[in-house]
């Protein structure tokens, strides 16, 4: 992630500003807006803290730009009805863009995938496998899920996973569906059938590693700490290049070193921990949760300063994160030593 999120914000702020101005036929405002969703191509994960840019279709240049969230998703609200181009530029993947024609209509969906570039010295997360058998059915299923998840809400999450299982049931052996059912049913919360979907996917393709990933996710929800442990070394075993991994090993390690009875108990734990958060940062230096849980680590450490620079740094990077409240608490707290 690159940019300061300060200036994205008035940016924003600018457009939407300029926005209510706009004014259409018999003096009646009309404002449009754009949802959407990014994922990488191969493998269906999330495309989580991309940039978004929304531009002007006849290269009048940036409007705005947002950020995908965990779910990879992102919107444009109050715009005035125009044409619009909408591009992800990330590192290790060729550009995707969208144009969209909303003189006419009030929203309008986008959805982007970002494929790896063969001539980037990049290094990313190794991708699924492409079958080339999928029957042209199962396939049909398959992209209907996608879209669905693109729409976003939990009735269009719910209708992806009957589409995947149909997808699954006309062809067993397709990896990428089994996995985009296990991912959809956690976008769900529903533990227990994801991970069965995540473990059957493994029984189909054992080197799949972005499903040893995501049940990591599954077992650390779970507090199964042990089993988190386990499937994140077996696929990082695979894919040492994932920053997603080393930062949930990095959350595992914390949880141990917070069971620890005592000090010297949990400090072999604590120095796992740092090193696993860090590796991740130096894949993904903008990596929120990595630099929340580097401030932990760091305040656990005596090193206050150094904690409140990787705190701020969540801040900036996540300002409306599930940890932005708890975050600025503890910054006031220890302002005020």
């Amino acid at each position: 992630m690159t940019g300061a999120r300060v200036l994205l914000l008035l940016s924003s702020i600018v457009a939407i500003t300029l926005c209510q101005f706009v004014v259409l036929g018999q003096g009646q405002t009309r404002r449009v807006e754009i949802h959407g969703q990014v994922r990488y191509s191969q493998g269906g994960t999330p495309a989580e803290h991309v940039i978004v840019r929304l531009e002007s279709y006849d290269g009048g240049g940036a409007i705005s730009e947002a950020f995908t969230d965990s779910s990879g998703k992102f919107q444009f609200s109050s715009l005035p009805p125009a044409q619009y181009l909408v591009r992800v530029r990330q590192s290790g993947y060729r550009d995707a863009q969208q144009t969209l024609d909303l003189t006419t209509t009030s929203s309008g969906l986008v959805f982007l995938q970002l494929s790896p570039d063969a001539s980037s010295s990049s290094t990313i997360s190794k991708p699924g496998t492409i079958d080339a058998n999928v029957p042209a059915a199962a396939q049909k299923e398959f992209d209907k899920g996608v879209t669905a998840l693109a729409e976003g809400g939990k009735e269009k999450t719910s209708l992806a996973v009957k589409c995947f299982e149909k997808a699954v049931s006309i062809y067993p052996k397709f990896v990428d569906a089994r996995f985009r059912l296990g991912t959809a049913y956690m976008d769900l919360a529903q533990w227990d059938k994801a991970e069965q979907a995540l473990l059957t996917t493994i029984e189909v393709d054992p080197d799949a590693s972005n499903a040893f990933f995501a049940l990591s996710e599954i077992y650390l929800q779970q507090n199964k700490i042990a089993d988190a442990e386990k499937v994140l070394v077996k696929g990082l075993s695979m894919q040492d290049q994932s920053y997603f991994g080393h930062l949930n090993l990095a959350r595992v390690y914390w949880a141990k070193a917070n069971e620890a009875k005592d000090l010297a108990q949990s400090k072999p734990a604590f120095e796992k921990s740092y090193d696993e958060v860090k590796r991740a940062l130096t894949l993904k230096p903008d990596l929120a949760g990595a630099h929340l849980l580097k401030g932990n680590l760091l305040l656990r450490a005596g090193r206050t300063s150094d904690a409140l620079t990787e705190f701020n740094e969540y801040l900036r990077l996540e300002p409306t994160g599930a940890f932005a409240a708890q975050t600025r608490t503890l910054i006031e707290k220890i302002s005020r030593r």
